[in-house]
């Protein structure tokens, strides 16, 4: 099981980075606001609102902006504001010395995929996927995915419960949960980030793809041995998907079992999580019992 970072308490100091794509500081205040009602200090960090073109700031600026976080030892947490496309740029120069021997909560999926997958596969520590600052901006009093960084990061275990989809395939694993963004996980095979999936409860979700890409990509994840050996397989929510002027011939889903028909792990499909308004939190690297049946999908955190 992965190292698990401090949980937070009230008073405790969250940095709040765009590591990545720029993102308008106006876009940015709620969710600051809504992290300090939480009881929570924010520190912002110097490529919150900046441009340089794409980005959020040079790959230099990044850089030091997330290195600044990451070696304070008052920051409990860092919260990437934003994903995009960045990381790629500038991972290979971090230095992990002081957050090795100091760990902390890192918040983000997309992008921020690389930088989880990343201190998961080297450092054996764990992370948090889950919604970014704009998910703040179209949040209703209450809404669950919200609350599910707050629970996760003060240490209450994660249970989700969801319905039955006809092209799950039942079962019952445990392993630690590991995954993200498919473009990242497909990007990282054979870089220092690449993520190992034996005995793991492997989840995915993207955004934006041709439905031929996605086919490429879970081949290639299929060809480096990323399917095989499983516990699990979570298909999360795809959206804004496109296909060719001659269609590719088969749906979003079925593609996906295509790929892993011919194992016997558990997988569902249609899970809460992706570049959707209903994104829960998900703890990378923590341990998971993962029950699909013919009425509910269960993905309930377990101790120790």
């Amino acid at each position: 099981m992965a190292i698990i970072p401090p949980y937070l308490k009230p008073g405790d100091t969250i940095g709040m980075i765009c590591p990545s794509g720029c993102m308008p500081p106006e876009k940015i205040q709620r969710c600051m606001n809504m992290l300090q009602q939480w009881g929570f200090t924010v520190k912002q960090g110097k490529t919150l609102g900046t441009q340089c073109s794409y980005f959020s700031g040079t790959d230099e600026d990044r850089l030091n902006d997330l290195q600044t976080m990451l070696d304070d030892e008052a920051v409990k947490a860092i919260f990437c504001a934003r994903g995009g496309y960045g990381l790629s740029r500038i991972i290979d120069n971090i230095n992990f010395e002081k957050f090795v021997q100091h760990p902390k909560w890192i918040i983000g999926y997309s992008d921020i995929t690389l930088l989880l997958s990343h201190v998961h596969s080297n450092y054996n520590i764990a992370s948090l996927h889950a919604p970014m600052a704009s998910a703040f901006n179209d949040m209703e009093e209450g809404e669950g995915y919200i609350q599910s960084i707050f629970n996760s990061i003060t240490g209450q275990p994660q249970f989700y419960t969801i319905s039955a989809h006809a092209l799950n395939r039942n079962g019952l694993a445990q392993g630690e949960l590991s995954g993200g963004n498919l473009a990242l996980l497909a990007h990282i095979v054979g870089s220092a980030s690449d993520i190992d999936t034996k005995n793991k409860i492997l989840f995915i979700e993207d955004i934006g793809e041709y439905l031929y890409n996605v086919d490429r990509m879970l081949l290639q994840l299929k060809r480096a041995g990323k399917l095989d050996g499983l516990a699990g397989f979570i298909v999360g929510r795809f959206a804004d998907m496109k296909d060719t002027a001659i269609p590719f011939g088969q749906e979003l889903y079925e593609l996906i079992f295509d790929k892993v028909k011919e194992y016997t792990y558990p997988v569902c499909f249609g899970f809460p999580v992706g570049h959707v308004k209903e994104n829960y939190a998900l703890k990378v690297g923590t341990n998971f019992r993962f029950n699909v049946n013919g009425d509910a999908v269960t993905l309930a955190e377990q101790a120790g």
